[in-house]
């Protein structure tokens, strides 16, 4: 089906991407020994202002699930099919280009004669040289069991038309308010009693909970708010508009509320890890960032800025930029790491996050015009005469159809099922 074009998605998408190669940026240069304090306040507070990143994926790829299939029941056998092409084959090609890129800058490699390839093995379900990869694996996990996803959310669709025919916008609201204390008691003892359980607890439960962060399950209620946003389109973007200065001052109270709670845990290295996503004050600064962006982005709808078109720009090529842009990363390190950086960690952390950015994007563009582009970046090399809905390739950024890029260009995404 042929369906108006959300604009907003595709940029929202392109801010997303820029956030986690900001957060990326920041972790490498932000435990350095040689850093100063003043820098590790200020790459502090601009950590907390790119916390909406990798959950705003996990929206999207609901948004853009039930957007295309709200009226359709998908061919499960071809969705998996064609998901599995365009996002875990692309996974598995750059779990290996990490895997050895690493080893071979490692002087060791050389003097190994037989490389182990269990640890590749190993790589492919808890990823470690592509440590962002992590995220392509909990998030197919929504692709393998959307079908079930899409019975739950139809059912309740009927439930809610009987129960309020005239207004069921006020039930939809009741139903998403609950989801999300249920989902801040997922967090809560996410954050403060899964460590206990883990020790607790006998294999494999114990190693389950260790590795929870790889679970859809502490991830669902994003890909249940890209639902509802699938829902009824004009009535989200209606919510964020009129919910935008109540979001804006959640917003500035839980990042002031963030970064105090980090400098007060932290020693003398800031410790990141306390403003986890699995934390129930991260995942209020998340939802007030989401909705606030989504609500400016709707703001500016009407509009064509120069730096409306570079956000779609980015966000058409944002899932090949994700999957390349550690490897960036990682060539910027082996050059700035054994540089004595003191006093200088703030402004060389922006200019990596350019220079990785840039890059990294430049990269998986160059690659969607090489054959097999579907296997590295996700993208067809070819146009194709058909329309659809692409939401493979996890919402990350590849060419998503009509639907969601204001221009058709030569790099065109299969149709889904």
């Amino acid at each position: 089906m042929n369906k108006p074009r959300i604009m907003e998605w595709t940029q929202l998408r392109g801010l997303a991407f820029l956030a986690i190669v900001m957060q990326h940026n920041i972790a490498e240069y932000i435990y350095r020994p040689d850093i100063q304090q003043p820098d590790s306040i200020m790459l502090t507070m601009i950590y907390h202002l790119t916390r909406f990143g990798t959950p705003t994926f996990v929206f999207l790829s609901g948004a853009l699930l039930f957007y295309h299939h709200s009226h359709t029941k998908p061919d499960y056998p071809r969705f998996i099919r064609k998901r599995f092409g365009d996002i875990y084959v692309p996974f598995v090609v750059w779990t290996f280009i990490y895997w050895l890129s690493v080893r071979i800058f490692t002087p060791e490699f050389w003097h190994l004669g037989t490389p182990d390839f269990r640890s590749l093995v190993r790589e492919l379900f808890l990823p470690q040289t592509g440590y962002h990869l992590w995220f392509v694996i909990m998030v197919f996990q929504f692709y393998i069991l959307f079908p079930l996803f899409l019975t739950g959310a139809k059912f309740i669709q009927r439930c809610i038309g009987k129960v309020s025919p005239i207004t069921p916008t006020h039930s939809v609201i009741v139903l998403v308010v609950i989801a999300s204390a249920l989902y801040t008691l997922l967090m809560k003892w996410s954050y403060y009693d899964m460590g206990g359980w883990t020790t607790a607890l006998t294999q494999p439960w114990s190693s389950l909970l260790e590795y929870r962060s790889y679970s859809w399950i502490m991830y669902w209620f994003y890909f249940l708010l890209g639902a509802v946003c699938a829902w009824s389109v004009d009535s989200w973007r209606s919510w964020t508009t009129r919910l935008l200065p109540w979001m804006i001052c959640m917003f500035v109270g839980m990042y002031i509320w963030l970064g105090y709670d980090v400098l007060r845990g932290s020693g003398d290295v800031v410790n990141l890890n306390i403003s986890t996503y699995l934390k129930p004050t991260t995942f209020l600064i998340i939802i007030a960032q989401l909705f606030m962006f989504y609500g400016l982005l709707v703001l500016l709808r009407d509009k064509d800025r120069p730096f409306q078109r570079l956000l779609a720009w980015i966000g058409r090529y944002s899932f090949g930029g994700y999957l390349v842009h550690a490897l960036v990363i990682y060539g910027i390190a082996y050059v700035t790491r054994p540089l004595q950086l003191s006093g200088w960690h703030l402004p060389i952390t922006l200019l990596s996050f350019v220079v990785t950015a840039a890059l990294s994007l430049a990269i998986s563009w160059g690659l969607s015009k090489l054959p097999g582009s579907r296997f590295t970046i996700g993208l067809y090399r070819k146009k194709h005469n058909h329309p659809g809905l692409q939401d493979s390739a996890v919402a990350l950024g590849k060419r998503s159809s009509p639907e969601l890029h204001p221009s058709a260009r030569s790099n065109r995404s299969p149709e889904t099922s």
